[in-house]
């Protein structure tokens, strides 16, 4: 059974929309067609990224033995990773690098009914079509709907694997239907909010302020909060999550720890948003980080975790 590119769509989250392409290969966009123009205009290195396969998901339930689909990277970032998971567990990665840059992956199932997730690499920008199974698939179930705005990290940068994300972390554990808008080296822009038509939220979380921690100015964020508020209104819960701990810079760790404190007064002026410390979501170790900045799989593990966990105490 091979699926159309609409029956596809039931069983791919993580967009906001889809575009039919050259060769019938279907793209997937977290970001409005307005939003990605302001890319295009602003940064090269964010509107190369503000099309990539960020937390994007093919989720399912099938009795299939055999899956398969032809894949076309665009865009490569850094060496990621397609991946597939059953009942829960990593079965299978195929490296970017290991790829080219077009072709098919196919994958063999353990027999009976099971729980199938397949992670598109977080950041490159792969295309897929004639999606393939030997059995029914059924589209996952998801929670709420949750819009992720954040930087690299969020986006998925350091562990280099698509599942170990922090958000691919915590998002198995909550279930959320997402839309993950982190881009590679972002900052609090209001520029790039935008309401997009047809999608409201159930919460925004917001991961930003790692890339800009060195600014004296706080008003970019006091705006980025009022236009937030300005297109989503104040009844939809807001969850801030201040910079976490770096390591790169021993001189900079007294000026990043005063930027925090900033950032959570200005986000807490609203009573829609709750603050979560950073600080405490992943060790302050280079153990836990990929270059002393994005922290890698370890890292992310303990971040995603610990995040949920915060989640769950603010109920």
């Amino acid at each position: 059974m091979i699926l159309t590119n609409n029956e596809l769509k039931k069983i791919y989250f993580g967009a906001y929309e889809f575009e039919e392409v050259e060769d019938g290969y279907l793209q997937a966009f977290q970001y409005s067609k307005k939003q990605i123009e302001y890319f295009k205009g602003a940064s090269d290195f964010w509107y190369e990224r503000c099309t990539a396969s960020t937390a994007k998901t093919l989720e399912f339930t099938t009795t299939a033995t055999k899956v398969s689909f032809e894949y076309k990277i665009i865009w490569k970032g850094s060496l990621d990773s397609f991946e597939l998971l059953v009942d829960g567990l990593v079965t299978d990665i195929a490296y970017v690098e290991s790829l080219n840059d077009e072709g098919k992956l196919e994958w063999e199932l353990p027999e009976g009914k099971k729980s199938v997730v397949i992670y598109l690499p977080a950041d490159a920008t792969a295309l897929i079509r004639n999606f393939s199974a030997n059995a029914d698939v059924t589209p996952a179930v998801k929670n709420e709907k949750v819009l992720w705005l954040g930087d690299s990290i969020t986006q998925g940068y350091g562990p280099l694997r698509s599942s170990c994300t922090y958000v691919s972390v915590a998002n198995r554990l909550l279930n959320y239907d997402i839309i993950n808008q982190g881009i590679g080296g972002y900052v609090y822009d209001k520029k790039s909010l935008m309401k997009m038509e047809g999608y409201t939220p159930d919460k925004i979380i917001v991961a930003l302020g790692t890339n800009q921690y060195g600014d004296s100015n706080m008003k970019p964020i006091e705006e980025y909060y009022e236009t937030l508020m300005e297109i989503y209104g104040n009844d939809i819960p807001v969850i801030c999550i201040s910079p976490i701990w770096r390591g790169d810079s021993v001189e900079g760790i007294p000026v990043l720890m005063s930027f925090c404190e900033d950032v959570k007064k200005i986000a807490g002026k609203y009573k829609n948003v709750k603050i979560i410390d950073g600080m405490k979501l992943v060790p302050h170790l280079t153990e836990y980080f990929l270059d002393n900045l994005h922290p890698n799989c370890l890292g992310c593990e303990v971040y995603g975790r610990n995040l949920v966990e915060f989640f769950r105490k603010m109920k």
